[in-house]
């Protein structure tokens, strides 16, 4: 079981206690919210988790509403509250992270990704993202907060309970670094490091050749708790589009199997990396 522990996952899990105990209680939203004293929207924002701090008193005034009182169920559920109120380490870095995922990912048990265009996050060299943040932005200050934001996030593979990580990316990735001979030289060479320890498996997919993964990256990420469903992360320009649908899951699963299968081998990718891109 994970070690890690993340406020996000706590928000997620309130919620989905929270709509189980209102459809058991056999109540609309609408009934619920005005059972317990609420707006329409604060109510609904609570139980769909788009609230991200609420408050306890209004967690206590729906448990009220559905008949839960003070016991075991009634202690977990405002602990859970309780939890979700606090702040993860990535709250100081919201103008350079998605802080909902880093939150998901934080107590993922089991990360999976593919990434078409850049080396993965959690594989990253600061060489890299320094280059790689030139591309995108000017203000050093900037590019010093993506490269320590970045660098905090790869501790989760430090952990006494490391998750299992699973990084599919394009060649293409590399190739781009050709002006960079130093940054490609250390990335590569931390992939290859990175990729001997047991609960990483890297493979590559060849830039000469077609794949799967043309609609973009893409994110799985499991929990350690049955109860906390997976979630698919698609990156965009703000905090992503988060998938937990079993279908939509099952697609992105089944287009990672694919890469797979075109992508080199785990063996054989640590070889071309050392072969081509270490020597080259």
């Amino acid at each position: 079981m994970a070690t890690r522990y993340s406020p996000t996952i706590r928000r997620r899990r309130l919620s989905a206690e929270l709509r189980r105990l209102r459809l058991a209680a056999r109540k609309t939203s609408e009934e619920a919210a005005a059972a317990s004293g609420l707006s329409k929207s604060t109510y609904s924002n609570i139980e769909s988790g788009v609230k991200k701090r609420p408050r306890l008193s209004e967690v206590r005034a729906v448990l009220d509403a559905f008949g839960v009182g003070p016991g075991q169920e009634y202690d977990e559920i405002l602990n859970l509250c309780r939890q979700a109120l606090e702040r993860g380490w990535w709250s100081r870095y919201r103008d350079v992270l998605a802080a909902r995922y880093v939150g998901f990912e934080t107590e993922a048990s089991s990360i999976t990704t593919w990434q078409p265009i850049v080396v993965p996050g959690l594989l990253q060299v600061p060489e890299y993202m320094r280059v790689t943040a030139l591309a995108g932005m000017a203000n050093p200050q900037d590019i010093r907060r993506v490269t320590d934001a970045k660098m905090t996030r790869q501790r989760i593979l430090d952990d006494e309970d490391p998750p299992e990580l699973y990084a599919v990316f394009d060649e293409g990735a590399l190739l781009r670094l050709r002006d960079f001979p130093d940054a490609k030289r250390a990335q590569v060479a931390h992939i290859v490091e990175m990729a001997e320890r047991p609960h990483v498996t890297v493979q590559m997919t060849l830039a000469a050749k077609l794949n799967p993964g043309a609609g973009g990256p893409f994110v799985i990420m499991e929990f350690p708790e049955p109860i906390d469903p997976m979630v698919v992360y698609l990156e965009t320009d703000t905090d992503g589009i988060y998938l937990e649908e079993p279908d939509e899951v099952v697609r992105y699963q089944n287009i990672l199997n694919h890469l797979r299968l075109v992508a080199l081998r785990p063996g054989e990718t640590l070889d071309y990396l050392r072969e081509v891109h270490l020597g080259a």
